[in-house]
């Protein structure tokens, strides 16, 4: 199934006393195998994981939209969490993704101050690394918060800010990812991918191209990702969410994305879904977004698990951690409750996500070999037996 070690194996493995007892082979294999690991939500949390999908202007906490709003002046569709929770339609089912996308007016009227900027990225990096996100990667477009006479570097030195000062506190390391987008001129995808280049090592991981996808095709936006992978730049592209499998065809072979943001309608081209296989292109899998915005039925109906399953390389993650009401921990847990990931499947998918991760790659094989270790000890501590050393999960 996966490309790694299963991260259990060591878990599970026979102990190495028993084979230089001279027990023979077959008396240890008669030996019964200890009970398996419960699935739960406190599992989950324990678990290191990553979040390489998750939009900044969706993932503020209410209070301080609210407390933003009154420093800033500015007029809410409600003036308590829970009218504004509504307004959001915070966790509620929208009619389609363009009605989803609504609720980014009222969350990008407080994130015009570089006050705010820092803000919000500074809780949400204290909110993922809280819930054990070891590595986040966090996207916007600064050309969206420009609205009261921010330059485009204010934005991002803003954001990369709240990040360093989170990581100061936390240890989660995280960068950003810069968005074109699709309904915008072209022409302003490209002077973003021009902002992604000069922050190229300095906090920026990548380029992404967010937004309605319905008649705004990611080819028009060629020039932006042209700019980038002449750059060397990472990056990824939302498609195959509320269009079909051809959407996803042009990220890749007009875009050159390295990564894609969804992929929900992949399974519909048994060609196309074979390419993304063989070429190990990740999906950042955002399963309760995916049912907000009508991508899909309900999460039973998810392909996730037939992704999974066929051998690609999947991860999981939140979208937007406000407006659909979720975390990681959330959303591993549907995946087990409704799809029947195993415990198994569910530490392939989270080595799936440091694999696919925008870093070097040295600094990824060194953050790998740390996880890895990681899930077997809280694999280990949640069976009630002591954690392996680090010989016996290297």
């Amino acid at each position: 199934m996966s490309d790694h070690p299963s991260p259990l194996s060591a878990v599970i493995a026979e102990d190495d006393d028993a084979a230089t007892t001279g027990i023979p082979s077959a008396a240890r294999r008669a030996q019964p195998p200890p009970p398996p690991v419960e699935v739960t939500e406190a599992l989950l949390h324990a678990l290191p994981k990553t979040d390489l999908h998750c939009h900044l202007d969706g993932s503020l906490r209410i209070g301080t939209i609210l407390e933003l709003a009154e420093q800033d002046k500015v007029d809410l569709p409600a003036g308590d969490p829970e009218g504004l929770s509504r307004a959001i339609h915070m966790g509620q089912v929208c009619e389609s993704l363009e009605d989803y996308l609504s609720a980014f007016d009222i969350t990008l009227s407080v994130l015009q101050t570089e006050a705010g900027l820092f803000q919000a990225a500074h809780e949400l990096a204290l909110d993922a690394a809280a819930e054990n996100v070891r590595y986040l990667e966090v996207r916007y477009s600064p050309a969206l918060h420009v609205q009261r006479g921010l330059k485009l570097t204010a934005v991002i030195e803003a954001v990369l800010e709240g990040l360093r000062e989170a990581k100061r506190e936390t240890r989660i390391k995280a960068g950003v990812i810069i968005c074109g987008i699709r309904n915008q001129d072209p022409q302003t995808s490209l002077r973003l991918a021009e902002l992604a280049v000069a922050y190229k090592n300095k906090g920026v991981k990548g380029f992404d191209l967010a937004g309605a996808e319905y008649n705004f095709p990611a080819k028009d936006h060629k020039a932006a990702f042209q700019l980038i992978l002449n750059n060397n730049v990472n990056c990824t592209c939302h498609a195959g969410e509320a269009y079909g499998p051809e959407s996803i065809a042009q990220a890749l072979h007009y875009n050159g994305a390295h990564r894609i943001g969804h992929g929900t309608r992949l399974r519909e081209d048994g060609d196309l879904l074979n390419y993304v296989n063989d070429h190990r292109i990740p999906l950042e899998v955002c399963l309760s977004s995916n049912v907000q915005t009508r991508a899909v039925r309900d999460i039973a109906s998810h392909p996730l698990k037939f992704y999974f399953d066929y051998g690609l390389r999947v991860t999981v993650n939140t979208d937007n951690r406000l407006i659909t009401d979720t975390t990681v921990t959330k959303e591993l847990w549907l995946a087990h409750r409704h799809l029947g990931l195993s415990l198994e499947d569910i530490c392939t998918v989270l080595v799936s996500g440091f694999k696919s991760a925008f870093l070097p790659s040295r600094e990824r094989a060194d953050l790998l070999e740390v996880v890895n270790r990681e899930i077997s000890e809280v694999v280990a501590r949640f069976h009630q037996v002591e954690p392996l050393s680090a010989a016996r999960t290297a």
